[in-house]
């Protein structure tokens, strides 16, 4: 990989200068005024990928299938397309637009999903997503609407406190130049980035910046500025809407710095207690049981206490998974979906951010290591609060799959379990995808052969642009947590996908995922 250079920084970062809220003579400290009236910034050029970049950005998704596949054939890799693919979103989108952004949030996983696969389908999940930017890019006007351009980097150094303070003041554009003089490695920004996350996070702010630092290995580590700048002005908007809030949001941004402070954290020394399944479930409890707050207070005192962050995580990542596990059958939500467990229910969306922080405490400092599974802790708290419309909770005291349900299922053979799978995923039936996934487990069977089956669902159904993020977040977690508890990942993954098989049937689109059939005639698959 390319080597981080001033001069892939200067060919990588927007303009800008200052706000009001950092003021005009930091801003001119910092060489950071304005440009000259009448300068446009340039556009931003991929290099080699460029042409490619540009065919996913100009292409209307009824055409474009057809054009990258023949591409495909022709000997240009899946890794290619898929960097062009998030370079392309990158550009048009800059972290701005809700469905640009969950498109940009689903392309890593789709990848990585591809390595799963038999090569003649490896490209269906990257080629599901493409078709789904490719609509999102048309209606915004593809190249007519680039958020993001190049620009010049500012000199000098700027105190730590700029970044956040600039996102926090809405200012977008002086948000990014500071983010260019942050550090020389992909490690550095994020840890810039995450300060104006940890003060303006909720489950997209924290997946963004996980997923641009995972997807690198793909596109390359310089383009690393281009990446993260879509978390600083994806910041940066939410903040612009926070006149007369100022008060509130000061409150709330201030109780992760005073735990860190009351608890002496980070410790000069990480911990190293091993917590055994008692203390994991107990932590995972009480999450589940707490205000926000306490939960955010709980996963202090136990990284004080010398506890690993990888066992906190997995307690944390645990009461995250009992949101899927406890939502009613019947829990509508906020858009009225039914009896559906997928997308935007605050379950997948706390499992999807508790992953991102975990995964992000394993490479950031140790200061956001600890302030980020504290975040992640009172998401999942926060996220349990949440109610049917009639203001009932939206969660049963004990988690799905009940003994009942357990009992109902008479088979012990892996090959018929995976079949009854296969029908209750069928037929939207959540309880018994649970219960099956679970006896299954229960069995000591091979995990590999129950992940092929979802993982095909996960690929074939709608998802609400969350199946792919949710496959990769339980697959991750599969693996990283303690054989006692990891199959409550499997069965919430069951439920998950039970539910949105033929989402899109029932939502009045035709067939699978938009562009999922399309994909496979071409494929011949």
């Amino acid at each position: 990989m390319a080597p981080f250079t001033r001069r892939l920084f200067l060919a990588d970062v927007g303009r800008g200068m200052l706000s009001a809220g950092l003021g005009a003579g930091l801003a001119l400290e910092f060489d950071l005024a304005p440009a000259r009236a009448g300068d446009e910034p340039p556009p931003l050029h991929f290099g080699d990928l460029e042409p490619l970049v540009a065919l996913l950005q100009e292409t209307p998704p009824e055409k474009l299938l057809p054009q990258v596949v023949a591409k495909l054939n022709a000997g240009t890799g899946l890794k290619t397309l898929t960097a062009a693919a998030v370079l392309a979103n990158a550009r048009t989108f800059g972290g701005e637009n809700y469905y640009g952004f969950h498109v940009f949030m689903a392309l890593a996983p789709a990848y990585q999903m591809a390595a799963e696969l038999p090569a003649a389908r490896a490209a269906l999940p990257v080629l599901k997503v493409l078709y789904r930017n490719a609509h999102y890019l048309h209606e915004v006007g593809g190249r007519k609407h680039e958020v993001l351009h190049a620009g010049v980097v500012p000199a000098g150094t700027v105190p730590p406190d700029a970044l956040r303070k600039a996102v926090n003041a809405g200012d977008r554009a002086a948000a990014e130049r500071l983010l260019a003089t942050s550090g020389k490695t992909p490690a550095d920004l994020l840890n810039a980035v995450l300060w104006p996350v940890e003060d303006n996070h909720d489950v997209h702010s924290a997946v963004l910046p996980w997923r641009a630092y995972s997807v690198l290995d793909v596109v390359g580590r310089e383009h690393a500025v281009t990446l993260f700048r879509q978390s600083v002005r994806q910041c940066a908007k939410s903040c612009e809407g926070s006149k007369g809030k100022e008060a509130q949001l000061d409150a709330a941004r201030a109780v992760v710095p005073r735990l860190l402070e009351e608890h002496v954290l980070p410790r000069a020394k990480a911990g190293t207690k091993q917590a055994d399944d008692a203390w994991v479930e107990r932590l995972s409890e009480t999450v589940l049981a707490s205000t926000p707050e306490q939960a955010g207070e709980a996963v202090a005192m136990a990284l004080a206490e010398g506890f690993l962050a990888e066992h906190v995580g997995e307690a944390i990542s645990l009461a995250a998974n009992q949101l899927v596990l406890r939502q009613v059958e019947n829990w509508a939500g906020r858009n009225a979906h039914g009896r559906r467990t997928h997308g935007d229910s605050p379950g997948v969306h706390a499992s999807d951010a508790t992953n991102a922080w975990r995964n992000m405490a394993r490479v950031g400092s140790p200061r956001h290591q600890a302030a980020g599974l504290i975040l992640a802790a009172m998401d999942a708290a926060r996220s349990h609060g949440w109610t049917q419309p009639d203001k009932s909770s939206g969660y049963q005291k004990a988690p799905y799959p009940r003994p009942e349900d357990l009992h109902k299922v008479a088979a012990t053979d892996a090959k018929v379990l995976l079949k009854e799978l296969d029908g209750a995923v069928r037929e939207n039936d959540q309880l018994r995808a649970m219960a099956l996934a679970q006896t299954y487990g229960s069995r000591h069977h091979d995990a590999r052969p129950v992940f092929d089956l979802l993982l095909q669902y996960a690929v074939s159904e709608d998802g609400r642009l969350h199946a792919e993020k949710y496959y990769r977040t339980v697959r991750e977690e599969f693996e990283t947590t303690r054989p006692a508890f990891r199959w409550r990942q499997v069965a919430a993954l069951a439920r998950v996908t039970a539910s949105m098989y033929g989402f899109s049937q029932q939502d009045k689109q035709a067939g699978r995922a938009p562009g999922y059939e399309d994909a496979c005639r071409l494929l011949r698959v």
